[in-house]
Formats: C-alpha cells, structure tokens, sequence
C-alpha cells in the first residue's frame, strides 16, 4: 500500500476485500449449480449439515443474516424440498429447521466443493489458514466497540 493517497481505490482494504469476496463467488457458482444451490443457500445448508435441527434465529446469527434475508432463503430451499421447517419441541414459538432425505442426500454432492475451490484459489493450507485467521478477526473488531476506538 501506497501511503501517499489514503483516498486511492489501491490502498482501501476495503476494496481489496470486496474485490475477492465477488471473485470467490464467481468462482463458487459453477460448482453449486451443479448441486442446485445459490452461494447463500449453500452457506445455509453448511450450517444445516452440521447442525439439524438449528433454530432458525441460531441460523441467523451464525449466517450473519437478518430474518428478511434469511427467511426467502429458506423457503427457496423449503420448494427445492432440502429443508422442512418446524415448530420446536420445547418451545412452540421457535422455528427449526430440519433437513429432508433429499438435503441429507445432497450432502455427499456437495464434499468435494471445499477441495475444488482450494485447488482454483491456490496457495497452500497454511496460507488458506492464515487468511481466514485474518478476515475472522477482522470481524470480530468490526463487530466489537474496538472498531471506533480510532479518533479522528
């Protein structure tokens, strides 16, 4: 980075960061619609893989998306009949989401897209690693009061 500008496209971080979540994206696309999946829907059904039976708040929370995006998500995948969604056992009021045998299916599909998308990103795992170390603490900054810690 060039400490000459600040306001130069080339320094922003941002811009950066922008540029490759769109490039990765792209390159996703290919691959999930041979499973059918949009990117978000694949996200959500990561999520569902691991964890059946997830409230869809939890799901929410853990997909970083409010309830008007989350909830078209879900019914699309609802119509593509991967997921049912329920009324929890202990609590009427939550809604969970369960996974169909054809989402449970999908699941095999859908193991060799992480070694796919390593192989077009390149690098090694360490670097992989590494990286996603660096955006996921990013976050948790953005996310936290020590993000306007700055003074002007």
């Amino acid at each position: 980075m060039s400490s000459t500008n600040p306001l130069a496209l080339e320094n922003q971080v941002c811009f950066s960061l922008y540029s490759v979540t769109n490039a990765m994206i792209r390159a996703y696309r290919p691959l999930l619609e041979e499973l059918s999946l949009t990117y978000p829907q694949y996200l959500a059904m990561l999520v569902l893989w691991k964890e059946p039976g997830i409230s869809v708040k939890t799901l929410g929370e853990k997909l970083h998306l409010d309830s008007g995006t989350l909830t078209p998500l879900l019914k699309r995948l609802e119509v593509k009949k991967l997921v049912i969604r329920g009324r929890s056992e202990q609590d009427e009021r939550v809604r969970v989401l369960h996974l169909t045998k054809e989402g449970q299916a999908l699941r095999q599909q859908a193991e060799k897209v992480p070694e796919m998308m390593r192989c077009k990103v390149g690098g090694d795992i360490e670097q992989l690693q590494q990286l996603k170390s660096l955006c996921d603490n990013a976050l948790k900054v953005l996310n936290s009061d020590k993000a306007s810690s700055c003074e002007m």
